[in-house]
């Protein structure tokens, strides 16, 4: 099925992208996007690489012994320029993944929150459920998983749209007035830049 695709700038981005009602409810959801089965964790841009590397010290203190104990013996991150990701505990939760009750959380984000780092967690789990794909230009998709239906149906119910709940992470990666740019988009009140 081929879908229609638009631009703002050097960004292209799929028309689902701005229709699709989504608003995450981890409640339900329980982090499934940290525990995808999967060799590959997360992806990591080449710049985020050092930034986790430092500060992982402030991070660990969120995380269980046993995922210590797998990032001393296999690292945090794998791959290669252009290709990294987190690692992944027996090929599930990543790396960075600690629990509250029953709910996959990311101690990244915690330690952002909680004030000791000013990095709040890889670009790529701000975007999700929208991924980047490379291929000269940047290329924005929606990842529809089945583990992110609640999501889809508490942004219906609510009349969220997922640009409008991905607004903060959207103008993170690509600034506030490409966002605003994607929202006149969005509303029919910019034609598309070729």
């Amino acid at each position: 099925m081929v879908k229609d695709v638009n631009n703002i700038g050097e960004i292209y981005f799929e028309d689902e992208i701005t229709q699709a009602y989504f608003s995450c409810d981890l409640e339900k959801c329980k982090g499934a996007c940290c525990t995808f089965p999967g060799i590959y964790g997360a992806p990591i841009l080449n710049e985020e690489v050092e930034i986790l590397t430092q500060i992982f010290q402030y991070v660990k203190d969120y995380l269980a012994p046993y995922s210590l104990n797998y990032i001393q013996k296999h690292g945090l991150i794998q791959g290669s320029e252009d290709n990294y990701s987190t690692m992944c505990i027996n090929n599930r939760d990543c790396v960075f993944v600690y629990y509250e009750k029953d709910i996959a959380k990311c101690s990244i984000e915690r330690a952002y929150l909680d004030g000791k780092i000013a990095f709040r967690k890889p670009i790529s789990c701000h975007l999700y459920p929208i991924r980047c794909w490379r291929n000269g230009s940047l290329y924005l998709y929606y990842d529809k998983i089945e583990e992110c239906n609640p999501g889809v149906l508490k942004g219906k119910e609510k009349k969220v749209l997922l640009i409008t709940s991905l607004q903060e992470s959207l103008e993170r990666a690509f600034s506030k007035t490409w966002y605003d740019k994607l929202i006149k988009f969005s509303n029919g009140n910019l034609e598309t830049e070729i």
